[in-house]
């Protein structure tokens, strides 16, 4: 079982519903782990400000941050954790608008995008950026919503 919580630090109607974000994360989840816990947090710019300048040491507030949960090997068979995504409300709405695509498809977007990078995918490089591309245009279809790397209104 996937036991998701969402937290929100910013008024709800910034956001999708919680029960969407879990959702999204779950159809992610179901490819890769069986029972695992995770945290959806919903943040402003200035808590995603602070997260981005102090984890990736970049300037700014960003779509999403994944952060794994790095379990002691005593504790592997014991605790379900997979870790937090947080999501800066602001940005992805913003950027859902400046790139012409529905607000739904791009949380959609963002909530799968950083869930697959709990799961051990990233993009740092063509080739893994082209199998997580892939993953997340699958799930998404699967959701309902069109490939979030074409152009245009979606």
């Amino acid at each position: 079982m996937h036991l998701i919580t969402v937290q929100c630090a910013v008024p709800k109607n910034e956001m999708p519903k919680a029960l969407q974000l879990k959702q999204w994360a779950k159809t992610a989840l179901k490819r890769k782990t069986p029972d695992i816990e995770m945290t959806i947090r919903i943040v402003d710019t200035d808590e995603m400000t602070e997260l981005n300048t102090h984890y990736r040491r970049k300037t700014g507030a960003t779509n999403v941050l994944s952060f794994p949960f790095e379990m002691p090997d005593e504790l592997i068979d014991e605790t379900p954790l997979l870790g937090d995504i947080v999501i800066c409300a602001a940005v992805v709405n913003q950027e859902a608008k400046e790139q012409g695509k529905s607000t739904l498809a791009h949380w959609a977007h963002m909530v799968v995008h950083g869930t697959l990078h709990l799961l051990g995918y990233d993009h740092e490089n063509a080739t893994d950026a082209d199998v997580m591309e892939s993953i997340e245009i699958t799930i998404l279809k699967e959701l309902g919503f069109p490939n979030p790397y074409q152009q245009g209104k979606q």
